[in-house]
């Protein structure tokens, strides 16, 4: 069997940068062309020069990069600073009146922060943790809603260099309570409850059962008052959010910290072991934030950009509450979900609050096109001039709905590949300069040395899959797994003996270089010596007319070794009987027809929406147990839907 991963899937479709784009875009060819010779003589002063001109540091660093202990990077280490300095201090004298976040409830209500309101709010809030004895290195546990507290409490924390985890609010308490013991967190601070699709989430409830059985270091939990919901308070531990704050200056002198001064731990879903905390920098974290919203997003002084992720995710940390905050720009928060009260949500927001760049996941996508053009065809989608994706793959099919239906033909859409390990984009468009093919995440940002190996880490032709790994450090990647250095090496590091970053995502790169992300690792399937990637399987069923969404895993075979089973959900009403077994027979045919006999699913099931958590993730190792006839034992309480789990269950 080849050690190779199969590519099946070709896609010949290519659309240029709008000229109108690049003429106004942030980096134009001739900047792109000196960057990456740069970047290619000189990887270390090339992260220097831009750490000098993007951050305002308190004290300058004089060694770029200290790789003596490697894989354990170490960037601008001797150089101090504070980063909520950088995202909101530094703008008041040009931009205090400006805009900073456009906050629209579940509801509909809009609220708006000015740079000196948010700038007020995290002073006084951060006074106030400080009041309560959190201190510089101290953990902060913080479970919210998509609420601008959220980035009120983590901005709070960044100003008095206490290390925060936020923890995504869909999240249930057991989830919470393996995060609070790991991260050995001092304080929490959550809301009685959050507000999604018209139905109120019970936060407050959740940290108390996380606490109830003990063996933590919790000492106190501050709740904000965002429901009204009647919640029980904790003599001595729970305090209401106003009452932390009652008689609390609104300045709060920011903490100057080491470059490597831990800025967050982020935990990863855990779906199968101890979950881990992944543990990123302030200085080096922050340079990449900062940059890639520049680049990638292009974004300028007057756009309205919306990052649809929630802040419980790393893509709602670098886009939504430190990047751009970062560059002094506004930003749109969103406490609901796309559906609610109906399918134009997205879109109404667009038009509301004249959202000009919008950045969101390919299952929302997926998720939205169900419901045809007409809905978003309702509405004034005109200042959009960006679009971006995040989460996964999209699929050829759902980039060109977004890009016909919501980006009118002349929007371009940055793809962008990146992980809670990177901190930020690794791979994606720069949308003034990159032709765009639907389905690539195109090509490295200048500085990320981003490769497809095989299994002895060697360089492979394009066309061929294999490892997706980066070869050279860059300031925002993760330093360790909190509290077990030897869990990160291995992960990241021991596969290629310490000299690669593994992404554990396999890819291919076309004849011009781009790259095509293929699925995970582990979702390779291995069909009679064939080794092929689930994301173009899944590429080709949502090709087909019928189709909105699909996920592809593998079962044993005792003669091809996998076996395909593809969960599919329909535009329409799912058939019964004959036609049911007429459409399974179609959708075979087609797989065959769009890449060839051996990715013909061996068994589809068809469901009103994939199993997927709130934050549109779906849950694969679900499906596999599924496929397998395996009975369901792991925790399913995250889950948006868990009935949708007995539809596929049912051949």
């Amino acid at each position: 069997m080849s050690d190779q991963i199969e590519s099946i899937l070709h896609e010949a479709r290519v659309f240029p940068p709008p000229a109108e784009f690049s003429a106004q875009a942030n980096v134009k060819a001739e900047d792109y062309q000196r960057m990456m010779e740069k970047a290619a003589s000189d990887h270390v002063g090339f992260w220097a020069d831009l750490a000098r001109e993007k951050i305002s540091w308190h004290t300058p660093f004089t060694v770029t990069l200290d790789d003596s202990n490697a894989p354990h990077y170490r960037w601008f280490s001797d150089g101090q600073l504070n980063v909520s300095y950088n995202c909101l201090d530094r703008h008041l004298a040009e931009r205090e009146e400006k805009t900073a976040i456009i906050f629209e409830s579940d509801a509909g209500d809009v609220t708006t922060y000015t740079y000196k309101e948010l700038f007020d709010e995290v002073g006084r809030f951060a006074n106030a943790l400080k009041n309560l004895g959190v201190q510089t290195g101290d953990r902060v546990i913080i479970y919210m809603p998509m609420i601008p507290q959220a980035v009120i409490a983590m901005q709070a924390c960044a100003r008095i260099g206490a290390i925060h985890s936020v923890v995504f609010g869909g999240f249930s308490a057991e989830a919470l309570k393996d995060r609070i013991h790991d991260a050995g967190a001092k304080v929490v601070i959550t809301a009685d409850g959050g507000r999604r699709g018209g139905k109120v989430v019970p936060l407050k409830a959740a940290v108390d059962q996380a606490l109830e059985s003990g063996g933590h270091c919790v000492e106190k939990v501050v709740v904000y008052q965002h429901t009204g919901e009647a919640v029980e308070m904790k003599a001595t531990r729970d305090l209401w959010w106003h009452e932390a704050e009652r008689g609390m200056p609104d300045y709060c002198d920011p903490v100057m910290v080491d470059s490597e001064h831990p800025l967050f731990l982020l935990y990863t879903s855990g779906s199968t072991g101890k979950p881990k905390g992944i543990q990123h920098s302030s200085g080096g974290y922050l340079l990449n934030a900062i940059i890639t919203n520049e680049w990638v997003f292009d974004l300028k002084d007057e756009d309205i950009f919306w990052c649809t992720a929630d802040v419980g995710w790393i893509t709602g940390h670098t886009y939504v509450a430190y990047g751009p905050l970062a560059l002094g720009k506004t930003i749109v928060m969103f406490e609901g979900v796309p559906t609610y009260p109906d399918a134009g949500r997205f879109w109404q927001m667009c038009e509301r609050h004249g959202v000009t760049v919008f950045y969101t996941a390919p299952t929302a996508i997926r998720a939205l096109m169900k419901f045809g053009d007409e809905i978003p065809n309702q509405y004034d989608l005109s200042k959009l001039r960006l679009l971006g994706t995040v989460g996964e793959p999209i699929n050829p099919e759902a980039w060109m709905w977004y890009y016909r239906v919501i980006g009118k033909e002349r929007c371009p859409i940055v793809d962008t590949w990146w992980q809670t390990e990177t901190g930020a984009h690794m791979i994606a468009p720069l949308p003034g300069i990159t032709p765009l093919k639907p389905g690539s995440c195109t090509l490295p940002l200048p500085g990320i040395d981003a490769a497809v190996v095989d299994e002895a880490g060697n360089e492979i032709p394009h066309g061929n899959g294999g490892y997706l790994v980066i070869r050279k450090p860059w300031p925002s990647m993760l330093r360790t797994v909190w509290g077990d250095d030897q869990r990160y090496v291995d992960t990241y590091w021991a596969k290629f003996n310490n000299r690669y970053y593994v992404a554990g995502d396999s890819a291919r790169r076309d004849e011009d270089g781009y790259f095509w992300i293929m699925g995970r690792i582990d979702d390779v399937l291995n069909v009679s010596g064939h080794r092929l990637g689930t994301m173009e399987i899944e590429s080709a069923l949502v090709a087909h007319e019928q189709v909105a969404e699909a996920a592809v895993v593998g079962r044993p075979h005792e003669v091809k070794g996998e076996a395909i089973v593809a969960f599919v959900v329909l535009k329409g009403e799912i058939p019964t009987g004959s036609q049911r077994d007429a459409l399974v027979q179609t959708l075979r045919n087609w797989v065959a027809k769009e890449i060839g006999p051996i990715a013909k699913p061996d068994d589809i099931r068809f469901g009103s929406n994939l199993p997927k958590t709130r934050s549109g993730k779906i849950m694969r190792r679900l499906l596999r147990a599924i496929a397998r006839g395996e009975r369901i034992t792991q925790d399913t309480s995250t889950l948006e839907n868990p009935q949708i789990l007995e539809q596929f269950m049912q051949k």
